[in-house]
């Protein structure tokens, strides 16, 4: 860390502490060169990888995105809030594990999809509907048998 007033590469901690709630460390420093004090501020950069859309292009991951999309599958659903925010926690942390900087979209929608899974029948078949596009009844009555499966297995 460089010296903000002389610009010296050498710099001492003076002391660390936990801030915001744990996800932040702000450390006192001492510039070894000019004696000058000053604090810094250091956060975790997770990086999320970029999504490979169907038609090839690219796009940043967004967070808003996923979660209107479980939104609304779960819309006049009886979930709480609690438990969306903790899915799209878990989302998130599975994406950013793969280590890969791209993914492509059919993995986020899978990751969706069993999230919904786990929270609500009825979410989950109203996403699976418009995500693997469904043409006829044939196309719900898999996805239904499907559940009931995992439901009771």
């Amino acid at each position: 860390m460089h010296c903000p007033f002389c610009g010296a590469d050498d710099t001492k901690v003076i002391d660390s502490r936990l801030v915001a709630e744990g996800n932040q460390v702000r450390r006192r420093r001492q510039c070894l060169t000019c004696a000058e004090r000053y604090t810094t501020y250091e956060t975790a950069e997770l990086v999320m990888p970029r999504i490979k859309k169907s038609d090839g292009g690219r796009e940043p991951f967004n967070e808003d995105k996923l979660r209107s999309g479980i939104l609304r599958a779960l819309e006049k659903r009886p979930v709480d809030t609690e438990d969306v925010e903790n899915a799209v926690n878990r989302i998130k942390h599975k994406l950013r594990t793969t280590g890969e900087r791209e993914l492509p979209s059919r993995v986020v929608g899978e990751a969706v999809m069993a999230e919904l899974r786990n929270m609500d029948g009825v979410a989950y078949v109203r996403f699976a509907s418009v995500y693997r596009d469904f043409q006829d009844v044939q196309d719900f009555s898999e996805v239904v048998r499907d559940l009931s499966t995992v439901r009771d297995g």
